[in-house]
């Protein structure tokens, strides 16, 4: 019998597309072949990019590393609005999209900067009871959610090519990119969804050149170990 490694840090992961956060924790765990696995901040099976993995002593820090400001690439479907507020989701409602100008599509997006108030979508995480508030979306129920304070530090069109508007935005813990979606298409008259989603940074971590998926499978096991960032590594790469 395989005897379980002690291995205490931090793993950087480019989380690929269809899979849950929680798929990569279990690649993780069995890969390294250590129990004590976590991960900062769930993204959906439609997300890609930066998913920290937490593994050992590195899970006492997860709360911390989970609290720090995230950046996105993303783009929104406009016209269509969908169940889960994602390209996941059965398509609820469409309208056609009118020939909206970059200064009204930018300006839609202002309406969503600094301090406000967003309600989380059904389908999510949190939970009511005990019970996950997706598990009650698949049982056709939706119960009101409390608004929560989040904070939008600044975005930028990247290319609007309609019905497709890409975005890049810089947010605090606990935002919703799926609603900032959503929202943005109620206020510009013909709803909208988000087609597509990736995490680019989280805190001072970035995606960039960071471990994939497939290498996570793929590599020796003495290479993987090379790219656990050690706990005084992770103190010092966010300036603690």
């Amino acid at each position: 019998m395989k005897s379980v490694s002690t291995i205490d840090g931090v793993l950087l992961i480019d989380k690929a597309p269809g899979m849950t956060s929680h798929d990569v924790v279990a690649i993780t765990r069995r890969v390294l072949n250590t129990r004590k696995v976590g991960h900062c901040g769930t993204l959906d099976p439609l997300a890609t990019g930066l998913l920290i993995i937490t593994i050992g002593r590195g899970t006492k820090i997860q709360d911390l590393l989970m609290s720090e400001d995230k950046e996105y690439v993303g783009t929104v479907r406009l016209g269509q609005t969908t169940t889960s507020q994602d390209a996941d989701g059965e398509i609820l409602e469409e309208k056609p999209v009118p020939d909206l100008t970059r200064q009204q599509i930018d300006e839609a997006f202002g309406k969503y900067q600094g301090d406000f108030y967003q309600t989380p979508p059904m389908v999510s995480a949190i939970k009511k009871d005990g019970v996950p508030l997706y598990k009650l979306a698949r049982q056709g129920k939706t119960i009101e959610r409390e608004p929560r304070l989040v904070h939008v530090y600044g975005h930028e069109l990247i290319k609007i090519a309609l019905p497709d508007v890409e975005f890049r935005v810089v947010c605090s813990k606990g935002f919703y990119v799926r609603t900032y979606a959503h929202d943005i298409g109620q206020l510009l008259g013909c709803g909208g969804h988000l087609r597509a989603l990736r995490r680019t940074a989280s805190g001072k971590f970035r995606v960039d050149g960071v471990l994939t998926v497939d290498e996570l499978r793929g590599l020796p096991i003495d290479q993987i170990k090379t790219r656990v960032l050690s706990l005084p590594e992770v103190s010092r790469l966010r300036g603690v």
